[in-house]
C-alpha cells in the first residue's frame, strides 16, 4: 500500500505518472517512485518522503510513453529510497508496483535466493519482481499469472517489462485496481482519483482477475487463462471536487461542506406521505425487514463510532437490539451467524481490508451483509448483498469528517424505516423527518462561528493530553473527538463515557489535561454535569459543547462552545463538528501536517 498508477499510449509517461501520483498524496505514503521504459530500458527513480523530492530526481527530458509509478507506506523495511518502489528484477528489465501484503514471502525469497538470486531490499514486493524474471519466457502477462497463483496474501499488482513496451500487465487479490478507458491510451490506478483527469471511463478489476493493458486495448482474464467480460462504468463527480477550491486543506474543505453533504446522503429517500425513509439499494422487501430481529454493524475506525451512534438509535427508536463491532475482531472470533440477523459493513473507502474481510467471512456463514460506503464501485458495495452510497462527494483528507456525518445520515435513515414498520406512529415519523432536514442548516451556522472553536485550539493546543467525555448516544461522539485529534495533532487523547471516568480515568486529571465534554440537552445532562464538577473539583482544565441557553454549564466549565438546540437524538450531528474543528485548527496550531498526518493511511489495505 498505498498508491499505484500506471500509463500506456502515445503521450511522455513521466509527467503522467506524477501528476497521478500527486491524486494519491491524500492516501497517505512516505515514499513514491516511478518506472518508464524508454530506448529498450527501464528508467527508474524513487525517493523517500513526499512526491516533490522524486519530480526533483527525474529528468524532465525522461522520455518513455509507458511506465508505471507509486507512492508507498511502509508495511515490510524501513522507509528509505532502496525499499521505495517499484521493485527491479537483477537485470532492470522488470519494474514491479505492489500494494498490499505478500504472507509467505520468508519462503518465497528463500528459494529464490537458493536459485542464485539476490535481493536488494527489506519488502516483500521485491519478492514479485524476481518471481515474474523466474518465469519468464517471452510473455509478461503469462509469467504474471504464474507468479502471482504462487503468492498468499493480499496484493495489488502493476508489471512492466523492458522487451514488451507499451504493455502493462496488472493483477488484483484484496487490494483495489481500477483501469481507466482514454483515446487511444490507457490508464491504471488504485483509485479512480488518479484517473479523472484524464478520463471517466473505468473498469473495475476484481480479486482473482489480471488485465493486460496495450494503448489501444485491454484484456481482462482470470488465473486459469479463461477471458472475462468486463462492464465499463462512468465516474459521476468531477475533477474540481479533488480540488482544494481556494480551501487552505482539503480537511478544512470537508468539514465545511458538511451541510451540502448531509444533505444529499438524504436526498430522495424522505417519504413525507408515511413518515419513513427510502433505501431501495438494501434489496429487501418490507416483509424481510420485518422479520430482522438484530443489527450488527460491522467497521474501523471513524466508520466504528458512526455505527456505534447507529446502534444506540435502532434500540431507542426501533427497539430492535443492535451492535457496533469492531471489524478486525470480529472475523478472528468466529462469529455466530443468526437467523433474521443483518449486518451492515460501514467503510468511507469500500476497500477497508478489516471490514472487508469481516464481510466475507460473515457471507460464508450465510449471513445478509449490507453496505454503507461512499466509493462509488468500491470492493464492499460489490460484493455487498446490497446497501446505500452516502454521496459524501471525494474525502480526500485522511481523516475522516463529512463521511461521518454522512454515514450516520444513512443510517439514521435506516432506523427511521426500522421503527415506522414497528411501533413508530405517523406523527413521530414525521417529527423525526422534520428534525434530520433541519441538521444540515444547524451545521451550517455551527461552522459560520468556526472563529471561536479556533480560539479555542489555540488556547489549549499544547496541553500535553485530552479526555473527550459523553454519554449516550454522544459518547462515540466522544470517542471521535479524541480519536481526530490524535490523527492530525498527534496530541494524546482518550474517549470515554462520562460515566467512567470515576473508574479509572480520573486519576489522569491533572491541569495539564483538559476534559471536553458533550452536554447536550437531554435526560443524562444533569449526570454529565455532576461528571464536570467531580474534574473540575481536581482542578482539571473543563471545555464543554452545550446548548444555546445552558447557563449552568457555563459557570461550571473554563471554556464553552454552544451550539443550537434541536431534538436529542440529533445531537451527534452537531456535537462532532466542533470536534472536527477543534483538531483541525489544534494541528494548525502545532504546525502538523492535516491533511498526510505520519504514519496514516486513507485507505486500510492491510490487515
Amino acid at each position: 500500500m498505498c498508491g499505484i498508477i500506471g500509463y500506456c499510449g502515445p503521450k511522455p509517461a513521466a509527467p503522467i505518472l506524477i501528476e497521478g501520483l500527486k491524486r494519491l498524496e491524500y492516501r497517505g505514503y512516505d515514499s513514491a517512485g516511478i518506472a518508464v521504459g524508454a530506448d529498450g530500458n527501464l528508467h527508474v527513480h524513487k525517493r523517500e518522503g513526499k512526491l516533490f523530492r522524486l519530480r526533483e530526481r527525474v529528468p524532465e527530458d525522461l522520455g518513455g510513453v509507458w511506465g508505471i509509478g507509486h507512492t508507498r507506506w511502509a508495511t515490510h523495511g524501513e522507509v528509505n529510497d532502496l525499499n521505495a518502489h517499484p521493485h527491479t528484477d537483477a537485470t532492470n528489465t522488470i519494474a514491479v508496483v505492489h500494494n498490499g501484503i505478500i504472507e509467505n514471502f520468508t519462503s518465497l525469497k528463500e528459494k529464490l535466493q537458493e536459485e542464485g538470486y539476490t535481493f536488494r531490499t527489506e519488502t516483500d514486493s521485491e519478492v514479485i519482481a524476481h518471481l515474474i524474471a523466474s518465469l519468464y519466457d517471452g510473455d509478461l502477462e503469462t509469467a504474471v499469472r504464474q507468479t502471482v497463483r504462487l503468492l498468499k496474501g493480499t496484493y495489488g499488482i502493476l508489471a512492466m517489462h523492458a522487451a514488451e513496451p507499451n504493455v502493462l500487465v496488472g493483477a488484483r487479490n484484496g487490494s483495489p485496481l481500477v483501469l481507466g478507458v482514454g483515446n487511444d491510451e490507457m490508464f491504471m490506478a488504485s483509485d479512480a482519483t488518479a484517473l479523472v483527469a484524464h478520463t471517466k471511463q473505468v473498469v473495475y478489476i476484481e480479486d482473482g482477475e489480471l488485465v493486460k493493458l496495450t494503448p489501444k486495448s485491454y484484456k481482462t482474464t482470470d488465473l486459469r487463462s479463461r477471458e472475462i467480460d468486463k462492464k465499463v462504468d462512468f465516474i459521476s463527480w468531477e475533477l474540481e471536487e479533488i480540488e482544494k477550491g481556494g480551501f487552505a486543506h482539503f480537511m478544512e474543505k470537508e468539514i465545511l461542506e458538511q451541510s451540502e453533504s448531509i444533505k444529499r446522503a438524504m436526498q430522495g429517500r424522505l417519504d413525507l406521505e408515511y413518515g419513513t425513509g427510502h433505501l431501495g439499494g438494501l434489496n429487501m422487501a418490507n416483509k424481510e425487514l420485518l422479520e430482522v430481529e438484530r443489527v450488527k454493524i460491522i467497521a474501523a475506525g471513524t466508520s466504528l463510532h458512526a455505527g456505534m451512534v447507529a446502534a444506540y438509535l435502532l434500540e431507542t427508536v426501533a427497539r430492535i437490539p443492535a451492535q457496533a463491532e469492531l471489524a478486525s475482531e470480529l472475523r478472528y472470533r468466529n462469529p455466530v451467524v443468526e437467523r433474521n440477523n443483518i449486518y451492515f459493513a460501514v467503510s468511507q473507502s469500500g476497500e477497508t481490508a478489516d471490514t472487508l474481510y469481516a464481510m466475507r467471512e460473515l457471507k460464508r456463514k450465510g449471513a445478509r451483509v449490507l453496505g454503507i460506503c461512499n466509493v462509488v464501485g468500491s470492493t464492499i458495495p460489490r460484493e455487498s448483498d446490497g446497501g446505500v452510497y452516502i454521496h459524501s462527494g471525494p474525502e480526500i483528507a485522511v481523516a475522516s469528517t463529512k463521511a461521518f456525518t454522512s454515514q450516520m445520515t444513512a443510517l439514521y435513515l435506516f432506523a427511521l424505516i426500522m421503527a415506522r414498520m414497528r411501533h413508530m406512529s405517523l406523527e413521530h415519523g414525521l417529527a423525526f423527518i422534520k428534525d434530520l432536514e433541519q441538521v444540515p442548516d444547524l451545521v451550517a451556522r455551527i461552522v459560520d462561528r468556526r472563529g471561536e472553536i479556533e480560539l479555542l485550539a489555540k488556547k489549549y493546543a499544547h496541553a500535553g493530553n485530552f479526555l473527550f467525555l459523553g454519554r449516550g448516544i454522544n459518547y462515540p461522539v466522544a470517542l471521535e473527538g479524541a480519536l481526530k485529534l490524535k490523527e492530525i495533532s498527534y496530541v494524546h487523547a482518550e474517549g470515554y463515557s462520562a460515566a467512567e471516568i470515576k473508574h479509572g480515568p480520573i486519576a489522569l486529571i491533572n491541569d495539564d489535561t483538559p476534559s471536553f465534554f458533550v452536554v447536550p440537552d437531554n435526560g443524562l445532562r444533569d449526570k454529565v454535569i455532576t461528571n464536570m464538577k467531580e474534574v473540575k473539583a481536581r482542578r482539571g482544565p473543563v471545555l464543554a459543547l452545550a446548548v444555546e441557553g445552558d447557563r449552568e454549564v457555563a459557570k461550571i466549565a473554563d471554556d464553552v462552545f454552544y451550539v443550537p438546540p434541536t431534538h436529542e437524538y440529533m445531537y451527534p450531528f452537531l456535537m462532532v463538528v466542533p470536534f472536527q474543528l477543534f483538531a483541525y485548527y489544534t494541528a494548525i496550531e502545532l504546525g502538523r501536517d492535516v491533511d498526510q498526518p505520519r504514519n496514516l493511511a486513507k485507505s486500510v489495505t492491510v490487515e
